[in-house]
């Protein structure tokens, strides 16, 4: 932590060239994140995925990673009828793989990559109300997604969906 000396002393701005000088240097020599990569890496999400529970199933299907971008599409029924569908799309944005949720075809909302590993991703948008998370983890057999953030009376609340690959 940086001491700042009290007005009346003097502070020797020597050593701050040099500090600079190495900040710049290395930053400038730093691999930058390849968001492309880093949106190829999702294939894993790729495919038609099943999940819910039989009175309301859930699906969502990914199509894999052409030209920096995967397109996704989600529907909800009940009693064999559409009740919810969502477009969705991770697409590199600013830099870091984004993830598009249009719920019911409204304007996207944007979640920004956040974390991630060999078989997870997590999204994240903490100006939106609900959800301000959303992560997938692949699992031995099939796929675990899950959304999360601030419910009612802002208690963190958690929603998760378990998938597996659909058959037919």
């Amino acid at each position: 932590m940086l001491a700042w000396p009290a007005q009346s002393q003097e502070f020797d701005m020597r050593p701050w060239p040099h500090f600079l000088a190495l900040t710049l240097l290395v930053s400038a020599n730093a691999s930058p994140v390849d968001a492309a990569t880093e949106t190829s890496s999702l294939g894993w999400l790729a495919g038609h995925w099943c999940g819910g529970d039989p009175a309301e199933p859930v699906e969502e299907f990914w199509l894999p990673a052409k030209d920096d971008v995967m397109i996704g599409v989600s529907r909800t029924l009940k009693g064999g009828r559409t009740t919810g569908f969502e477009y969705l799309r991770i697409v590199p944005l600013n830099g870091q793989p984004t993830y598009l949720a249009q719920p019911d075809g409204r304007p996207a909302t944007s979640f920004a990559r956040t974390g991630g590993g060999v078989d997870w991703v997590r999204f994240e948008n903490p100006e939106h109300d609900f959800p301000q998370r959303i992560e997938y983890r692949r699992t031995r057999d099939g796929l675990h997604a899950q959304i999360s953030g601030p419910g009612e009376g802002g208690k963190e609340m958690v929603i998760g969906f378990d998938f597996v690959r659909c058959q037919g």
